[in-house]
């Protein structure tokens, strides 16, 4: 995990894990933080180990979470957004079983089974364990890229791969990025049932409030990585696990929604 403040939201997501049946290690990368999250860390009071570095808010997410889990020591290393709450206690456990499974590389909680030739997700594929409504059909569906509010994989290949590729920048594109190399692999990538909590709006680019520079400049950030993931991918884009009757049923429930 990386932050850099929101000490609410951190808080909140470290609570919710408190329950989790599947025995884990908590590394966190503090990025810098000024309210009061270092302090929060120093006094950790959960029942769950503990790894904590500071940085500074200059280091970029992608190299932050590149250094934390190269402070792991576990067979299995699992990233997660610090605004997300886990609603029940088998959530590790689930995306472990998924990592069971032959031929899976990746596994998440939000994710597309399609992405464009541009390199951007296809909005009517995209599935999810988002609270109250996930659409992803248990135990887990077939996808092309897995979205970094939680993905989980081994250390294993994570090592293979190098890590994220910090090219991207600060921030965005990492996540489609390990998608498409665990795919070179030949393995899967899943998104699984294990409903969960987005609070958002620390990564989103409508999520700064009265900032419209921030905001514009987020969105050059996000646009700039997609235009660099379509270019080193585009011997693999367009990319779709769907299977033609799967394609075929979208296509019909489109042309559906487009004549009501």
């Amino acid at each position: 995990m990386c932050v850099f403040n929101g000490l609410e939201d951190t808080r909140a997501c470290l609570e919710s894990l408190r329950s989790t049946t599947e025995p884990f290690r908590l590394v966190v990368m503090d990025n810098g933080s000024t309210d009061g999250t270092p302090q929060f860390l120093e006094r950790f009071a959960y029942p769950y180990p503990l790894t904590h570095a500071r940085g500074d808010s200059t280091t970029g997410v992608i190299a932050a979470l590149n250094r934390a889990w190269r402070l792991a020591d576990t067979e299995f290393l699992c990233f997660l957004h610090n605004d997300t709450a886990m609603m029940e206690p088998a959530w590790l456990s689930r995306l472990l079983a998924a990592l069971a499974e032959p031929g899976v590389g990746l596994a998440g909680l939000y994710g597309a089974k399609r992405l464009r030739g541009d390199g951007r997700a296809v909005g009517r594929t995209i599935v999810h364990s988002l609270v109250p409504s996930p659409t992803v059909r248990a135990p887990w569906e077939d996808v092309v890229f897995v979205d970094s509010v939680c993905m989980a994989i081994s250390r294993e290949l994570m090592d293979g791969l190098g890590g994220f590729d910090e090219g991207y920048g600060f921030y965005h594109g990492h996540d489609r990025d390990l998608s498409l190399a665990v795919l070179e692999r030949g393995r899967r990538c899943l998104v699984v049932h294990a409903p969960f909590d987005h609070r958002g709006g620390r990564t989103r680019t409508r999520g700064f409030g009265a900032d419209p520079e921030r905001e514009r400049a987020d969105l050059t950030q996000r646009q700039t990585a997609v235009a660099r993931f379509a270019l080193k991918y585009r011997h693999r884009l367009p990319c779709d696990v769907r299977g033609t009757g799967e394609r075929l049923r979208d296509f019909a429930r489109k042309i559906a929604g487009t004549r009501r």
